[in-house]
Order: structure tokens, then sequence, then C-alpha cells
């Protein structure tokens, strides 16, 4: 039976507004899952958790104090601050379910991610928090749902698309995995670069760690992104999913085959 390992999936919010602003700052994924499936969860990929929420009214002095709070990773905190806003705002309601997720706290955090949608519905930012919530419950059928309905909302998140693409990975739909991530590497050919920030740690097999990378890798091929392929299927080598055989055969990685960083990565693993 394949180890489980606790793999980092990079959960990052990212801030719309420069930090000083902190009257306009909202959320926002800049990295699932998945594991933050949304999960690198996110569980393996990469979930990142999305703050942003469509136009809100100013931010009261609670909400300003509790988003101090989650840039200072207070999480404790911004929610006794947050806690205090006399009448929540879908946002609000979002990023105290953020807050809880980044303390485990997986049932406030659904609640939180519900509230929030009961008053914008259609907010692309908090369907994929509640989706990294259910990757990490395994419920991947229910997260592809909310994953793909954030996407029609917002079409142009390359994070959402990679957090779908770990979904489908996670699934075994390897296919559909593979022509989502080249959809995320379209719109941000940097959206597999490793990104600092927020993180949390999920358990996942080994080969679904080492599947995510080849098909990271195949994607960055096929796109003519050579550094990012080569990152990528470096790794997929290290976890075992990768091997010359398999590389050689593999016509994604044709163009790549021209390339002396190819040559030694292939040259590493004799």
């Amino acid at each position: 039976m394949l180890a489980i390992v606790s793999y980092v999936w990079i959960l990052v919010i990212a801030l719309f507004a420069a930090l000083p602003a902190l009257s306009q700052t909202q959320f926002a994924a800049a990295a699932p899952r998945p594991f933050a499936p949304g999960s690198d969860a996110s569980p393996p990929g990469d979930v990142p958790l999305s703050a942003s929420v469509q136009a809100s009214p100013p931010l009261s002095t609670e909400e300003r104090r509790g988003d101090l709070l989650m840039i200072h990773i207070q999480y404790q905190a911004a929610l006794d601050a947050y806690s205090l806003v006399s009448q929540p705002s879908a946002a609000v309601w979002n990023k105290m379910g953020i807050a809880y997720q980044m303390l485990f706290d997986v049932n406030n955090a659904a609640r939180c991610y519900k509230e929030s949608l009961k008053i914008a519905p259609e907010n692309p930012g908090a369907l994929n928090n509640l989706a990294t919530l259910l990757d990490e419950r395994k419920d991947f059928s229910a997260a592809e749902r909310l994953f793909r309905k954030a996407l029609q909302v917002n079409p142009r998140s390359a994070q959402i698309f990679k957090n779908l693409g770990t979904n489908l990975l996670l699934q075994h739909k390897y296919r559909e995995s593979s022509d989502v991530y080249a959809q995320a590497l379209s719109l941000d050919p940097h959206i597999f670069d490793s990104q600092h920030g927020l993180t949390i740690k999920t358990p996942v097999s080994i080969k679904d760690r080492g599947d995510d990378s080849y098909l990271k890798a195949r994607s960055c091929a096929r796109a003519g992104l050579n550094d990012c392929a080569i990152v990528q299927l470096r790794q997929a080598f290290d976890e075992g999913s990768a091997t010359r055989k398999k590389v050689a055969k593999d016509n994604d990685f044709e163009a790549l085959r021209q390339t002396p960083e190819f040559e030694r990565l292939l040259a590493e693993q004799r």
C-alpha cells in the first residue's frame, strides 16, 4: 500500500491592494488544494484560498483590524475582531472561513463559507474555498461542481483552474486534469511556480503527488514553458512517477528534449 505523506498544498492569500491600503484590502486566491484542495490542497495539487468578494461597502474598524491580524497570521485574533462586525458582509464571512480553515476548524470554516454564499451566491472566492474543504474531506465530485461553478463566474482565474486540475487528478481523471492545467497556464504562465504564503498540510499518497508533478510537467512542456517543465519533471522523477523510458516515449516532451537542461536532468537519473 502506498505510503501516505504530508504534502504541502499552498494556500496563498494575496491582497488585491497594496498592504498599506488596508481600507481597500480584500483577500484573493493567488496560488487549491488538494488539497488547499487548494490545496500545492492544496491535496496534491494546489488549492489556494480566495477571499475576493465582489464590491463591498467601506470596511469597518473591526474588519480592518481583522485583515491586519490575518496578514500577521494571527488567525484566532482575527476571528475575534471579525466577530465584532455588527452586520458581517459576504466578504467578512469568507475571511472568517479562511481563518477557521487555517486553524484546521473545518466545520466552522464550512459554516462561514456557506453564510458568505447566502449573501453572495455567485461569489467565486467563497465557492473556491468551500470546494477546497470538500476536497480535504475527499468529496471530490461535490468539490468539482463548486470549482466549475466558480469558473462560470470568473473564467479568467488561473488559480481556480489550477485547483480544478488538482481535483480532477485526485479523481484519476488524468486527461481532463491535463487539459485544465493547460488552461491555467494559458492564463498565468507562472501558476505552477513556488509561491510564499499560508500553507496547510494534507495527507496524500506519493503516487498522486508524483502524478500531479508529471501532468504539470507535460502541460508546461506543451505550452513551451521549459523552465517550468524541468522543475515539475524533476519532482516527478524524485516522486517516482517519471522514468527515463516513460519520458522518452512521451511526445509532449519532444521540444524539451532538444534543450541542455533536459539532457542534464536525464543524466541525473542514471
